[in-house]
């Protein structure tokens, strides 16, 4: 069996920086990726507008034109969001919408995730001017939806989240007080979350990674495979058939393909585990796998209608541009994901595929 798709975009990635910039857009690219949209969390942030990169952080312009000169300028598009901090202005907003370089904004919460110290409470930015700014500019809102601060009992219990407290907390106000405001839910992990913008209106959606889909707490935890472990932490079996129900809903515009990709080169440290699992060069594999464990037949024109429209549609028509016109294939067939080579020696973790027999593989 051959899929033959259009050539589909990754809404959530990471690209890092450094000499190894090339490598990870290069395997991006090498599993028929037309764009992508790279996170700010940058050592340091994204966190201007415009200008030369400084000490204290890169500008969406300088950040930009790194990721082109590591190969990204063939993509079809290259979303960078400004990281919101507590140095973002409403004119900065202003400035980035009329200069055509700002797009997206991203929301961490403070010390949610890797790099993420730069970030800020969620309730000081609810009806504040840099949101208000972000809504009449039509500039979409990356959220990180987890609450920060939690102490270990309420971060995850069998009752509650980080991420189930923040859905049932945060974005019902967050939607109250900008009812325009255009959202991406990223990288969701939850019934909670997914019934919560399956419910919303049509300006807000969500991104789903590969893990997400296919794994539960009990694959992290059974042998304690640090690299399945990531931020938001994969969930239970509930959890993870909801999400497979929104992804396979007929006709469903609201949720899309992020896969959250992120290249550690040390994924256990001294004091705990990096939070990120790297799917640069198996992840329409492993969104391939996803769908047939959730009962897809990819071989029907249905199952492929539906696989398609989360890989490759639906994430262009919330952001505004146009599907690709270019294609790519995946057969059915074993196949193994290689060990990237970097500059500076194949990077640790090992991708997520490394060692699991993917049951597709990509053609061209």
């Amino acid at each position: 069996m051959t899929l033959d798709l259009p050539r589909w975009f990754d809404l959530h990635t990471h690209f890092r920086q450094g000499p190894a910039m090339a490598a990870y857009v290069k395997a991006h690219l090498d599993m028929g990726c037309a764009g992508a949209l790279a996170m700010p969390n940058t050592q340091p942030p994204v966190s201007r507008v415009s200008g030369e990169a400084q000490a204290d952080g890169w500008s969406l312009e300088s950040y930009s034109a790194d990721l082109r000169a590591a190969g990204a300028e063939v993509f079809e598009q290259l979303i960078v969001p400004l990281y919101l901090t507590r140095q973002t202005t409403a004119a900065m907003i202003r400035e980035g919408a009329a200069s055509g370089l700002l797009r997206a904004c991203k929301y961490y919460p403070p010390h949610g995730t890797t790099n993420a110290e730069h970030g800020l409470p969620m309730d000081d930015l609810i009806g504040g001017e840099v949101l208000q700014a972000m809504e009449e500019q039509g500039i979409i809102l990356c959220i990180h939806g987890e609450q920060h601060g939690l102490s270990g009992p309420d971060y995850i219990d069998a009752q509650q989240n980080a991420e189930t407290r923040f859905y049932t907390e945060r974005m019902p106000r967050l939607l109250a007080a900008h009812p325009k405001l255009r959202i991406v839910c990223e990288h969701i992990t939850t019934r909670t979350a997914a019934e919560f913008v399956a419910k919303a209106p049509d300006h807000v959606g969500a991104t789903i990674t590969p893990q997400h889909l296919l794994y539960t707490m009990g694959h992290l935890i059974q042998g304690l495979k640090y690299h399945l472990y990531c931020l938001p932490i994969v969930k239970f079996q509930d959890d993870r058939a909801a999400l497979r129900q929104q992804v396979t809903v007929a006709g469903q515009s609201k949720f899309f393909a992020g896969t959250d990709s992120a290249p550690h080169t040390t994924k256990a440290t001294a004091c705990g585990c990096a939070a990120g699992c790297f799917t640069g060069g198996c992840a329409p594999q492993l969104y391939a796998m996803a769908f047939e464990e959730a009962g897809v037949d990819l071989s029907s024109a249905d199952g492929l209608a539906l696989f398609e429209r989360f890989l490759s549609l639906n994430g262009p028509g919330f952001y505004g541009f146009p599907a690709s016109m270019q294609r790519f294939q995946m057969e059915k067939g074993p196949s193994q994901t290689p060990l990237l080579e970097t500059p500076v020696g194949p990077i640790t973790p090992l991708p997520l595929g490394l060692g699991i027999e993917l049951t597709w593989r990509i053609l061209g």
